[in-house]
């Protein structure tokens, strides 16, 4: 990457290419390791460096060569604390490892603390004061975070604001004493509304035959933020329907083994290898499908952008059913099991065989044309 040139657009002719986004500057200026592309195989072990503003170490995860939303990995050594930390834009925490609290609190409010541990969910209210602590002395612990900070930095490409602004959006959080107690509200099939997950690998979810395989999910929304996720299981030896839909979703795995094919039409897909700790994030309108080829349940958290009545980027029907899971026979996003290409079936097959799982999905009966 490279620096701003001062006077010069974006579409300078001077340039002969687009000047660096303000996101990408800011990226190049805090000085931790970037890492790109379409997934990441092991954000337990990814590269981090020191982060000047956290106090602690840390890395940022750009995925699917997109500036919406971006993930980040935190590592806080044993024992020890970030810095105080507020900005104005959202995040979806993710507690990767270890044990420890977070204190929240607005300018004159009192302050609340949440313990975590790994697996725990949790989001800081916009432009809250909070600081995280370590509380084991042997290991350090990690956190997977999805922001939207790329669309904000974008926005108002100034970092001072974003990060040192005061004001108190007290209709978000206003020092209830329940903020971070109550265990939520299921709002309808497969929505939920909370502000603290203590352990997510242990939520109970919902129904979703929609996407195939037996499969089960939950979406979250935290914070009353516009950013969402949703946590989805499905059994051994089976995969999930092909679909598509906007950029955006990092596809965070909890539990299994796999892999994942990324593709648009035309294209031979991309096969991305997973297990506990891989992330990945298809590019918009990208294809993509997801295979469980060993002997437990897959689980998998996807943090994203949304919306504060339906599924967001576009992806709504009329009905209130996201498109993506709509058949593409009805003008949805979604390739049935019988429309795929037969070798889709045959690969999955043969990677089962590997990873001692029991296929368990019947084959398809395929299309004719």
């Amino acid at each position: 990457m490279t620096q701003a040139t001062n006077g010069v657009t974006a579409t300078d002719p001077r340039l002969g290419k687009r000047a660096p986004s303000p996101y990408s500057v800011f990226l190049q200026e805090e000085g931790v390791p970037v890492h790109t592309g379409s997934y990441v195989s092991d954000l337990y072990n990814v590269e981090v460096g020191p982060w000047a503003r956290t106090g602690q170490k840390g890395a940022y995860i750009v995925l699917a060569e997109q500036e919406e939303d971006d993930g980040y990995v935190l590592e806080i050594a044993p024992g020890g604390q970030t810095d105080v930390l507020h900005h104005i834009y959202e995040e979806t925490i993710f507690v990767l490892q270890g044990r420890g609290a977070t204190t929240l609190w607005q300018e004159g409010k009192p302050k609340q603390t949440i313990e975590w541990q790994r697996g725990s969910m949790f989001s800081p209210p916009l432009n809250c004061y909070f600081q995280h602590f370590n509380l084991d002395g042997q290991q350090p612990a990690r956190f997977y975070g999805v922001t939207n900070l790329p669309m904000v930095i974008n926005m108002y490409r100034n970092p001072d604001f974003v990060f040192n602004d005061k004001y108190a959006f007290n209709d978000r959080y206003n020092a209830e004493d329940n903020y971070f107690t109550d265990p939520g509200t299921h709002l309808g099939l497969r929505r939920w509304r909370t502000n603290y997950v203590p352990d997510l690998r242990n939520f109970k979810l919902d129904d979703y035959h929609e996407r195939g395989a037996g499969g089960v999910n939950m979406r979250f929304r935290l914070a009353n933020n516009q950013m969402e996720c949703h946590v989805s299981q499905f059994p051994p030896g089976t995969y999930k329907k092909g679909h598509k839909h906007g950029v955006g979703a990092h596809v965070l795995v909890l539990s299994g083994v796999g892999y994942s094919l990324l593709w648009f039409k035309g294209q031979e897909p991309q096969k991305i290898d997973w297990k506990d700790g891989s992330v990945l994030s298809p590019k918009a309108m990208e294809y993509h499908q997801h295979f469980n080829t060993g002997p437990i349940p897959a689980a998998y958290l996807a943090m994203r952008l949304g919306s504060l009545d339906r599924s967001g980027n576009g992806e709504g029907r009329e009905d209130g059913l996201p498109i993506s899971t709509i058949s593409e026979r009805e003008g949805g996003w979604q390739v049935d099991y019988e429309d795929q290409d037969p070798k889709v079936h045959e690969l999955f097959e043969s990677e089962c065989t590997k990873h001692g799982a029991t296929v368990t999905l019947p084959r398809p009966v395929y299309a004719t044309t």
